[in-house]
């Protein structure tokens, strides 16, 4: 199994129906792609204050490898990616194998 986790910071002219709107498209995701076994939304709640500007997350599992492989050219990630891309201000991508 492989770990996929995404530490974002969206831009500060982001509203509440964007980020849900790419909430939606995350957690739908497994339906879509094949190999992924899970995905997790956080908002950061957190009170050490050690977030930086970092407010939500993002939490995949795949699999394996090939499900990753699977997953990052995918038309339904590029789609996702098309919404997500321009609503951020950073991002951390952070991948573990288990």
């Amino acid at each position: 199994m492989i770990r996929h986790l995404l530490l974002i910071a969206f831009k500060p002219t982001v509203d509440a129906a964007q980020i849900a709107a790419v909430k939606t498209l995350f957690e739908t995701i497994p339906e879509k792609i094949e190999g992924i076994v899970a995905v997790e939304w956080g908002l950061n709640d957190s009170p050490e204050g050690l977030n930086k500007q970092f407010t939500h997350a993002v939490f995949m599992t795949f699999a394996d490898e090939a499900a990753r492989t699977n997953y990052l050219p995918h038309p339904a990630h590029e789609a996702l990616k098309q919404v997500f891309v321009p609503l951020l201000n950073d991002i951390v991508v952070f991948d573990y194998s288990l």
